[in-house]
């Protein structure tokens, strides 16, 4: 297998973008896509989050990390099939691919902005100071509910993917609004397919209303994994998963699994990030 061959499997042709598309990943650093999922899917996803962040309590997130102000939770490629979609929309993947190249899932996970936060510095997702053209990540947001200038939308500085500097680097405060920011707003059901190494953050939800949002994170395949998808994979998921699934997670091949009930925190504390 290989991601060539994987994509086709999962749908993706040389046509799953257009030329302007791709133009505006290379020259923005992000792409919508509207109409990714249904809005009834996006709103099972939101009360299936909302399950499991009852069900998990205070681990909940403890795969990535904790945030005051939001829910977050990890690992959601094991949490419910539902999700797969997340690592398998072809729109979403050709994306992935023209940013990368070859590449895997790194981890797929969620994050819920509370009414009153979701604040957060602008910021790149990869920590790597990379020149334009050799990028080590992707992200892609999924909108479980409408995303509104009221509600705390993601916001991004177009084209900061190609400064090769870290926000941190350049801006006297990165928790300021920065005049070239705009904002990701859309329906629920809508994907934002971005370059990790572009200026982001969150803005504060001023509603009273919950915030919830999937992400999938993509890493080039020589890059590591945010989650080690190895440590993390339970049998039943691998069986669900066709072989374009297992590349795309990294799995393919496997025969032994970590038992289930392991000792999520210290999987978390032995991990090399």
């Amino acid at each position: 297998m290989d991601i060539a061959t994987a994509l086709g499997q999962m749908g993706v042709r040389p046509d799953t973008l257009t030329d302007a598309e791709r133009e505006s990943l290379d020259r923005d650093g992000f792409l919508r896509i509207d109409n990714a999922i249904t809005p009834e899917q996006a709103a099972a996803m939101r009360e299936r989050l909302q399950e499991l962040v009852d069900e998990e309590g205070d681990d909940a997130g403890i795969e990535v990390h904790k945030e005051e102000g939001t829910d977050r939770l990890g690992d959601l490629v094991n949490n419910d099939p539902m999700f797969d979609i997340c690592f398998s929309h072809p729109r979403v993947l050709a994306c992935a691919q023209h940013v990368l190249g070859d590449f895997r899932l790194s981890a797929l996970n969620s994050r819920t902005a509370l009414p009153g936060d979701g604040l957060t510095m602008l910021h790149s997702d990869s920590g790597s100071r990379v020149q334009p053209g050799d990028y080590e990540n992707a992200m892609s947001i999924w909108f479980l509910v409408d995303f509104t200038m009221e509600n705390g939308p993601t916001r991004v500085v177009p084209g900061s993917h190609r400064f090769g500097k870290l926000a941190q680097d350049v801006l006297e405060d990165d928790w300021a609004k920065h005049p070239d920011e705009v904002y990701l707003t859309g329906k629920a059901g809508t994907v934002y397919l971005f370059n990790a190494h572009i200026w982001h953050g969150g803005t504060k939800n001023n509603s009273d209303e919950n915030r919830p949002a999937a992400f999938a994170f993509f890493a080039r395949r020589d890059v590591s994994q945010y989650i080690d998808q190895r440590k993390y994979i339970r049998p039943e998921t691998y069986d669900r998963l066709n072989d374009a699934g297992r590349y795309i997670l990294d799995v393919e091949g496997m025969t032994e699994f970590t038992p289930d009930g392991f000792d999520r925190r210290r999987v978390l504390e032995t991990a090399e990030y």
